[in-house]
């Protein structure tokens, strides 16, 4: 027999051992390699490649150690004394509004909106924003140790924007803000206001007087002159809170600010402390402020653009009054229905009257009782009087 029939006749009998091993092998892996990837989705890496203890995560996991940060800057030391001594004289506002609740329709008294405020005096007076206060039934003081007491209206007058109440609380409580003056600011000055926007009291933004003598018309399109413009951030909710200097004293009261977006765009506008001493006092001796006025009633710029390119018409003469006894003659009606224009106010004191807001803003300047010389325009001839300015009579609260 040769070696080739000895080989066919006898093949190898390992073969399919080893073919059924792989196979069962590759069965193994299979079927486990599913549940292997299952429970590292579910319990993620660490259960499956346990660390040993030897790799840097121990040094690694452990808290770093603190650095001691040194001093505060100076300026940061000024501005938390500053905010320190001042927030104990500002307040938050919480206006209430009487709302119909329930099957029987009871009065309750509802949160209406939030706005600033600040100490004015150790009587317990607060100065805000008019519109802060404009349409609510009653309001709420809450101080910075968050004490609330009920409040009152004293007064307000809304060609300034400006409104006083007052709270009965024990004197000490009382922190009244120190008085600065607007007439000496210049640009460029560090300016801090502090307030509650969004209902977050006791909220301190800083910045810089970006302009001075800016005008914004108040809550009824009165002029108001001298604002003060900064970059601090004023958000509704600060509105009648205080714009302060960096030692601390009161320049402004924050009312405004320009944005398209209704929050702060580096834009405010704040009412010269100035002005505020000049009107809160009285409110608070009078519950008003007496305006000085020449006793006419005038055209609105739309109705007196109709007659006249520019000036402003006078409608009405009140009897017995200043432009009266002067000689100003109002319009009238003739039985065929034809307007007979009365005068038309072209200047003031020297100072063209060309729209209301420039009258406006000539008699804001004045008192009564002041001799003003006015020039007007009658069937095309121009006359002057002497008028002294009477008292008209203000909103009340």
């Amino acid at each position: 027999m040769s070696n080739d029939e000895f080989v066919n006749n006898e093949p190898p009998r390992s073969r399919p051992l080893m073919l059924w091993f792989f196979v069962v092998i590759i069965s193994v892996v299979a079927l486990t390699l599913p549940f292997v990837i299952v429970l590292a989705l579910l319990f993620g890496k660490d259960m499956l490649f346990k660390d040993n203890g030897d790799s840097d995560n121990i040094k690694y996991g452990s808290a770093r150690p603190i650095v001691a940060r040194g001093n505060l800057a100076e300026d940061e030391k000024s501005t938390i004394e500053l905010y320190n001594q001042s927030r104990q004289g500002v307040v938050n506002i919480t206006t209430l509004a009487n709302r119909k609740t329930g099957i029987n329709l009871n009065i309750q008294q509802m949160p209406e909106g939030t706005g600033s405020g600040f100490v004015w005096d150790d009587a317990g007076h607060i100065v805000t924003n008019f519109h802060v206060i404009q349409n609510a039934d009653a309001a709420q003081i809450t101080f910075a140790d968050q004490s609330v007491f009920q409040a009152r209206l004293v007064g307000y007058f809304a060609d300034k924007d400006l409104a006083v109440l007052k709270v009965d609380v024990p004197k000490g409580k009382l922190k009244p803000l120190p008085l600065g003056r607007s007439d000496d600011l210049q640009v460029g000055q560090k300016v801090y206001a502090i307030g509650n926007p969004f209902g977050l009291d006791q909220t301190l933004t800083t910045g810089i007087i970006s302009a001075l003598g800016r005008e914004i018309d108040s809550v009824n399109k009165r002029p108001i002159k001298n604002v003060i413009q900064s970059d601090a951030a004023i958000n509704p909710g600060n509105s009648g809170g205080p714009l302060l200097d960096s030692a601390g004293l009161l320049i402004g009261v924050n009312t405004a600010i320009f944005s398209t977006s209704g929050v702060s765009a580096g834009i405010g506008f704040a009412i010269p402390v100035d002005e505020v001493n000049r009107v809160v006092p009285e409110l608070i001796k009078n519950g008003k402020v007496t305006k000085p006025g020449l006793g006419v009633t005038l055209a609105p710029d739309n109705m007196s653009r109709q007659w006249v390119p520019e000036g402003v018409v006078v409608l009405d003469v009140l009897p017995e009054g200043a432009a009266a006894k002067a000689g100003i003659r109002g319009s009238s009606r003739q039985k065929t229905g034809t307007i007979v224009l009365g005068d038309v106010i072209k200047s003031v004191d020297g100072k063209p009257i060309k729209v209301l807001k420039d009258l406006y803003s000539v008699l804001d300047a004045k008192k009564v009782g002041d001799v003003v010389k006015v020039m007007i325009l009658r069937e095309e001839v121009e006359m002057g009087f002497d008028i002294t300015l009477m008292p008209l009579q203000s909103l009340k609260p």
